[in-house]
């Protein structure tokens, strides 16, 4: 009986590992049918930085509205712009919700009622450094700390910045909530494979500097929203992550870093998905998958 036993767990145990991706086609693979009952359009940019054959690339050139995704190449020209010495990230920043139109430069508010983060708002009138403002529009994803950093670095410099990284379809055009501009389909757009581009350069510490990427990756790190690529992961992976949605758009993008030290980079991009809490849900599938996959 302790041999039948024994051995109905030897079974069970090697019919876990088959059902479980061991190459990188089996993982695509496997990947393309999780996604396949979901309603919507989805991109997927998975790469191992230990070892760039291990790569999965889903739709990587589609063209996606970055929603809150743009806010990490906002950090990047940040950091760079600090480093090139136009000013230092303890400088301040005077709080205003007044911006312009990239239409007709006509003046517009945020809202509070539209925003992740509302305590920036009570400071209305005072100062704020730019490294605390850079804090507030990566971990709590504060649109207004967003506006007011892009109308600090100007948008046209983000993108310039991306191109020469190698991403050349992302376009970080205005701030949030400019609806003329949106009306006329002005939009911050980007796909997985430049995504994928601007978190290998921060996991390989060439985003600026090695210093600057660290220093940005610890502020991903702090990320409050993780229903996604950190949801079903063990607690002591790390995670270094943007995510970004709006009506029919769900997106998290970032760097993982496994206990050993290795690293990867993973992008998971919808649209035109209306179920939001099912795209959540299979996301975070699509990431234990891969974890379970580096760590196979």
């Amino acid at each position: 009986m302790k041999k039948l036993f024994v051995a109905i767990c030897a079974l069970a145990f090697f019919a876990g590992c088959a059902s479980q991706p061991q190459t990188v086609g089996e993982l695509k693979e496997d990947i393309t049918q999780k996604l396949e009952p979901l309603e919507g359009d989805f991109a997927v940019a998975f790469k191992n930085l230990s070892d760039t054959t291990e790569r999965v690339l889903i739709n990587e050139r589609a063209m996606f509205h970055a929603a809150s995704t743009m806010k990490t190449p906002v950090m990047i020209e940040l950091f760079k712009q600090a480093e090139a010495g136009k000013f230092a990230l303890r400088d301040s920043i005077l709080i205003e919700n007044e911006f312009y139109s990239i239409v007709d430069s006509s003046r517009y508010e945020m809202d509070i009622s539209e925003d992740s983060e509302g305590e920036l708002y009570e400071l209305i009138g005072q100062k704020r450094t730019i490294r605390d403002l850079i804090n507030d529009m990566i971990t709590m994803s504060s649109n207004l700390a967003t506006n007011i950093l892009i109308q600090k670095v100007g948008a046209p410099n983000v993108t310039e910045t991306m191109r020469s990284y190698g991403a050349d379809s992302i376009k970080v055009l205005r701030g949030v909530e400019d609806i003329k501009a949106y009306k006329r389909g002005l939009s911050n757009r980007t796909t997985a494979l430049d995504e994928l581009i601007i978190y290998t350069r921060l996991g390989r510490g060439k985003a600026v500097s090695p210093e600057a990427s660290q220093a940005m990756i610890d502020i991903l790190k702090k990320q409050h929203f993780n229903e996604m690529i950190p949801a079903k992961l063990p607690k002591e992976v790390t995670v270094a992550h943007k995510t970004g949605w709006i009506t029919g758009v769900h997106h998290d993008s970032g760097l993982v870093i496994l206990p050993d030290g290795r690293k990867y980079v993973l992008v998971l991009l919808s649209k035109n998905a209306p179920n939001r809490e099912k795209v959540i849900s299979t996301f975070a599938d699509l990431s234990k998958t891969i974890y379970d996959f580096m760590t196979r």
